[in-house]
C-alpha cells in the first residue's frame, strides 16, 4: 500500500504587517524551512490523524477537525465530486511548529489548509501550481470567514521569499457565497505575488523570544490604530525595502527596515515585547538590522547581519537575552 508525503513551510513577514490587511498594500514575506509533513494512504474509508490531538476522526463534524475536513469538501467541490465519492484515504499531520508546547509563530492555519490540498492532490495524481494552491486554500479560510491578509498561504504556497500585494477579500467572500467554486477561481482577485532574489549577500536570522504572541483581542487594538498616513508610509518603506534588496543595497534595506520597523512601535507599545526590542538593539550594535514580525508581542523577530565576523557575537547576545536561534540562512 503506497504512502505519499507531502510538506508544508513556515513563514514569517520582513516587512508590511498590519498595513497588509488592507487591500492594494504590499509586504515582504519569507519561508521558513521549518515544515509540517502529511502522509496519505489508500484506505477503507477517509480517516484524518493530527499530532495536535489525541484521537482520530472521519468525515463526522468536529471542531478540532473542521479546517481539515472543510479543505477536504473544497477539493472535492473542485473535483465535481461529493467528499464521500473520493476515493477514501487516510491521512496524517504532524509536526506542531512548537517546542516544549511553546508555538514558534511561524505557521498558521494556512500551512495546515496547503498541506492537505497538496496531499490529496498528490493522491490524486494531479499537479496544482502555486497559484492555484493559493487560490484552492485561500477559498478554504475565506469561505470560514477568515480575515487574514492571504499573504501567508502565498508564501507557504510557493514555498519561497516573496512580496505579496493584498487583493479585496471582502469582495472576493461576497462572490464566493453567489458563484460556483470554480467561477470564483477563474475570477480576478486582484492580488499580486511575486518571488524575490536577494542581491544582498547577507545572513538572515530567526530569534525565538519563547512568549506566545499578543492575542487577537489586542490585534483588533492595534488594527483599530491604522489610519490612512501608517499605510502610505508603511507601504512606501516596503517597496522600497524590496527595490533594495532586489539591487543589492545594503544601505537601503537597513533604512527601510529601521523605518518599518519604528512605524510598528509608534503604531502601538504591545507589539514590541521587552525581548523583541533587545533582538532589535542588539543587532544595531552591529552591521545588521533586526526587526519583530508579523504581530509581534512575542513569537519571532528576525534580523539581517551583513557582515559574517559579528554574526557570532550577536548570536551570543542574543543567548544572553533568552533569546533561541530558530534558524539561519545565507542568503548570498
Amino acid at each position: 500500500m503506497m504512502t505519499i508525503k507531502v510538506t508544508s513551510c513556515g513563514k514569517l513577514y520582513v516587512a508590511g504587517e498590519y498595513a497588509i490587511l488592507t487591500p492594494g498594500q504590499t509586504a515582504l514575506i519569507k519561508n521558513i524551512p521549518i515544515y509540517m509533513q502529511a502522509s496519505i494512504r489508500p484506505a477503507s474509508h477517509i480517516q484524518l490523524h493530527s499530532d495536535m490531538f489525541e484521537y482520530s476522526v472521519g468525515m463526522e463534524e468536529d471542531e478540532n477537525y473542521s479546517l481539515i475536513q472543510e479543505t477536504i469538501k473544497v477539493w472535492a467541490r473542485y473535483r465535481d465530486r461529493n467528499p464521500v465519492d473520493l476515493p477514501p484515504f487516510e491521512l496524517k499531520i504532524s509536526g506542531k511548529m512548537e517546542e516544549d508546547g511553546l508555538k514558534y509563530g511561524i505557521g498558521s492555519s494556512g500551512s495546515v489548509t496547503i498541506l492537505v490540498l497538496k496531499a490529496l492532490a498528490s493522491f490524486s495524481e494531479i499537479e496544482l501550481s502555486p497559484d492555484l494552491l493559493f487560490r484552492l486554500a485561500s477559498y478554504v479560510l475565506l469561505a470560514r470567514g477568515d480575515n487574514g491578509s492571504m499573504g501567508d498561504l502565498a508564501c507557504i504556497a510557493y514555498d519561497a521569499f516573496i512580496s505579496f500585494q493584498s487583493f479585496d477579500r471582502k469582495r472576493v467572500r461576497l462572490y464566493l457565497e453567489t458563484h460556483s467554486l470554480q467561477e470564483t477561481l477563474d475570477l480576478d482577485w486582484g492580488y499580486q505575488i511575486e518571488v524575490i532574489h536577494p542581491q544582498l549577500p547577507c545572513q538572515f536570522l530567526v530569534g525565538w523570544t519563547r512568549q506566545p504572541a499578543i492575542s487577537k483581542d489586542l490585534i483588533r487594538q492595534v488594527q483599530a490604530a491604522i489610519d490612512s498616513e501608517f499605510l502610505r508610509v508603511t507601504n512606501l518603506a516596503t517597496l522600497s525595502c524590496k527595490e533594495a534588496f532586489l539591487k543589492g543595497n545594503r544601505v537601503g534595506v537597513k533604512k527601510s527596515l529601521n523605518h518599518i520597523s519604528d512605524l510598528l512601535e509608534n503604531l502601538s507599545p504591545a507589539i514590541y515585547t521587552q525581548k523583541l526590542y533587545q533582538l532589535r538593539f542588539l543587532a544595531s550594535q552591529y552591521d545588521a538590522v533586526a526587526k519583530s514580525s508579523g504581530a509581534g508581542g512575542g513569537d519571532c523577530g528576525i534580523a539581517f547581519v551583513f557582515d559574517k565576523d559579528v554574526l557570532e557575537h550577536l548570536l551570543q547576545d542574543w543567548q544572553q537575552a533568552g533569546i533561541k536561534l530558530l534558524y539561519q540562512e545565507d542568503l548570498s
